[in-house]
């Protein structure tokens, strides 16, 4: 391979990111963050192929890994088959400063593209790229075919890794009207989470800024200042004792921000945007 041809080869980045209500009854529920009840099935889109790796020609080295020796947890929201469950993901667990269900069913577009299909998506592709960075990457589901877990185990997984950082990817299912992403970051609650607070705010800076910068999103119009949100409670956060983060990638409901979530090329780029804002906080 010549070098034109090698070079070619690198740029493989397709292009380089809300609370999720869940759907009730056929009506789309809540638009903020909710970690509550929902049981109303969503159809699932086919997962976009990943792009291929890019690999140098014979006889040159490899380029150096940017994260080697990194750990990061994927927490992609919700799962494909919650909807099927309601006894298991209705059940009540202890997020520290209330009770709250296990998980839920998260939301979907007008034609039925679920969260959780499209969270499963961007994840997979995130945790491609961050693999090939030289990180660590371990995800808190293994399949968009099953259950939960539970958003006490979710945060669970961060910690029993010592992950150096953790996000936990979302959509959201506020009204139409609402366009854009935001970033949820924890407060301090007299528990576990207090003392990564500081630093789970530096992570969803640097996230917030390449989401912004790499996929080209817009601030939330809806919800928080500056696409920042700060919360107290969500168990994903609440009970964390590493550095993480919520993103909400943006509005499934409204129409803009839906085309793009069904797009490979846009979940690419987002996920491109997310690997960089990590890259930057764990550098």
């Amino acid at each position: 391979m010549t070098s034109k041809a090698f070079a070619a080869a690198l740029v493989v980045c397709g292009l380089s990111a809300a609370a999720c209500g869940g759907t009730v009854g056929g009506a789309t529920a809540g638009s903020a963050r909710n970690d509550g009840p929902a049981s109303q099935p969503v159809a699932q889109a086919t997962r976009a192929a990943l792009p291929a790796t890019a690999t140098p020609p014979a006889g040159k080295s490899a380029p150096a890994q940017p994260l080697s020796g990194k750990v990061v947890v994927i927490d992609p929201g919700h799962n494909g088959l919650n909807y099927k469950h309601p006894s298991k993901i209705n059940k009540k667990v202890n997020v520290l400063t209330q009770w709250k269900a296990c998980d839920t069913t998260g939301t979907a577009t007008d034609n039925g593209y679920s969260e959780a299909a499209f969270t499963w998506d961007v994840s997979q592709r995130l945790a491609k790229i961050l693999k090939e960075r030289g990180a660590t990457v371990k995800l808190t589901r293994s399949s968009n075919s099953g259950v939960g877990p539970c958003i006490t185990e979710r945060a669970a997984i961060g910690n029993k890794a010592k992950a150096d950082a953790a996000i936990s990817v979302h959509a959201d299912g506020a009204p139409a009207s609402g366009h854009g992403f935001h970033v949820i970051i924890p407060k301090k609650i007299n528990g576990p989470v207090d003392p990564v607070v500081d630093s789970s705010r530096r992570l969803g800076l640097d996230v917030r800024d390449s989401i912004k910068s790499v996929a080209g999103l817009p601030y939330s119009t809806y919800i928080g200042s500056k696409a920042l949100s700060f919360r107290n409670d969500l168990g994903g956060l609440n009970l964390s004792t590493v550095p993480k983060i919520f993103v909400e990638s943006g509005n499934m409901r409204n129409p803009g921000d839906a085309a793009k979530f069904q797009n490979p090329a846009f979940r690419q780029k987002l996920a491109l945007s997310l690997a960089d804002g990590l890259q930057k906080y764990l550098n």
